[in-house]
């Protein structure tokens, strides 16, 4: 559809824009359409698309404080603007005067490999310290991290990446990581002479929204001298809101922690908030300060290049600034509950028709649910949803049970979708168990 090669000579917007019509839109996902309910929700708003293109326009590439001072100082305030939010502890903010502190990552993945790296740099620095003729291959290979058996893949690949052992917990029936858990597993590694040094918790698990308790996780991380991070994508968001707020209940405990605001807050991707209570180890773990780079104040102000893997950096923030002021924290909190009241419109849907089960509270703005029956069942219902071309779902599997996930993503969601999608699943429903009862 489109040449082997480029072009020679410079072509003209016209015909660049009917190509984009004939070759890039029929291949796109729509991902923000009020009938999109897969996965969680990438946020999109005119307010951050215009930040974004501001961001394009000045050009700059932020990786220290002189390389460019706005990008860093306003990065500087707006994390600490969304942690005020969030009501987290001051220890987090760069306001406090103490050394903790926000910083845009790219995603929540890059935050949790960021986390588990500066805990492993950590570590390895307090057995050298007590044993200087320990070799650093083999405290690493001692080395052990903890998470649920229902966390994100990412957070099993940033063991992989970080190339330690990622011990996948079992969660209990509410799919939450429980302290006693955590308690017999570390107490089973260091009797095998390991070294536990990470966990991970995770607030709004992507299968089924559930959230690990760390009120119970928190003072055992603390006690045992582990880094607590704390991965709350999707339902960190909601976290603004006073009546979502105690979710994140235990965060004192907690080392790190993020969200991304470009999940549920209206701002584009990407933008992945992540706050460190003591940003120095994140800078022992990373810094590299070739002379090129240097200038005058540093140490008095943070350089970013060294918080993250990335040198060069995107003026990010400009989104979070325009999302924050030219909605204001009432109007996202109202977009938050208003998808929160859409879910649970579909929920009652759901628990209105007999034919099918849910699975799991509804707490936020995701729906698990199944057609009462097998699992091959439910691989055909979710497949037949999809091939109708109305909706879009994506399916799960938890304990072995096979489940639809239904989001409610665009910002555009109104009830009348929600009825729309609806319909369409009562239709497949009806059309699939009738021809499962001629089958028979």
């Amino acid at each position: 559809m489109i040449p082997d090669r480029a072009p020679e000579n410079a072509e003209n917007w016209e015909e660049l824009m009917k190509d984009v019509e004939r070759v890039i839109m029929p291949g796109v996902t729509h991902w923000h359409s009020p009938h999109f309910h897969a996965y969680f929700p990438t946020a999109n708003s005119y307010p951050a698309i215009c930040a974004d293109i501001l961001s394009d326009a000045i050009g700059c590439i932020g990786f220290t404080w002189i390389s460019s001072p706005a990008c860093t100082e306003l990065e500087v305030v707006m994390l600490d603007w969304l942690g005020q939010l969030l009501q987290l502890p001051s220890e987090f903010l760069a306001s406090s005067g103490g050394p903790g502190g926000g910083v845009i990552q790219g995603t929540a993945s890059e935050a949790t490999f960021i986390a588990l790296l500066a805990a492993k740099s950590q570590v390895i620095k307090r057995w050298k310290e007590e044993d200087p003729t320990c070799e650093v291959h083999t405290i690493v290979s001692r080395l052990v991290a903890y998470t649920s058996d229902q966390a994100h893949s990412s957070v099993e690949r940033a063991g992989l990446l970080g190339q330690v052992t990622m011990r996948m917990l079992p969660s209990d029936e509410d799919c939450s990581l429980r302290g006693v858990t955590l308690q017999e597993a570390i107490q089973e590694d260091k009797a095998n002479g390991k070294i536990p040094f990470f966990v991970v918790a995770t607030l709004g698990t992507t299968s089924s929204l559930g959230f690990d308790n760390i009120l119970e996780l928190g003072p055992i991380a603390n006690q045992e001298g582990l880094w607590l991070h704390i991965d709350a994508a999707y339902a960190g968001s909601a976290f603004i809101c006073p009546e979502f707020r105690p979710l994140l209940d235990g965060i004192e405990h907690a080392n790190s922690f993020n969200f991304n605001p470009h999940k549920w807050l209206l701002v584009n991707f990407d933008c992945s908030a992540m706050w460190v209570k003591d940003s120095r180890q994140l800078t022992e773990a990373f810094t590299v300060d070739p002379v090129y780079l240097r200038h005058e104040q540093q140490g008095l102000v943070p350089d970013y290049r060294h918080w993250h893997i990335p040198l060069g950096r995107r003026f990010r923030s400009l989104k979070l600034w325009f999302v924050l002021r030219l909605y204001g924290a009432n109007e996202l909190r109202e977009h938050i509950r208003n998808h929160v009241a859409l879910a649970h419109r579909f929920e009652d849907f759901v628990d209105g028709d007999d034919r099918f089960e849910i699975i799991g509270d509804v707490i936020l703005g995701l729906v698990c649910f199944r057609l009462k029956g097998s699992n091959e069942l439910n691989e055909r219902f979710v497949k037949e949803i999809n091939e109708g071309g109305k909706i879009h779902l994506v399916p799960t599997i938890v304990r072995e049970t096979f489940m639809l996930r239904f989001a409610i993503c665009s910002r555009m969601t109104t009830s009348n979708d929600v009825d729309l999608a609806w319909e369409e699943v009562r239709y497949h429903a009806t059309l699939l168990l009738a021809a499962q009862s001629k089958e028979e």
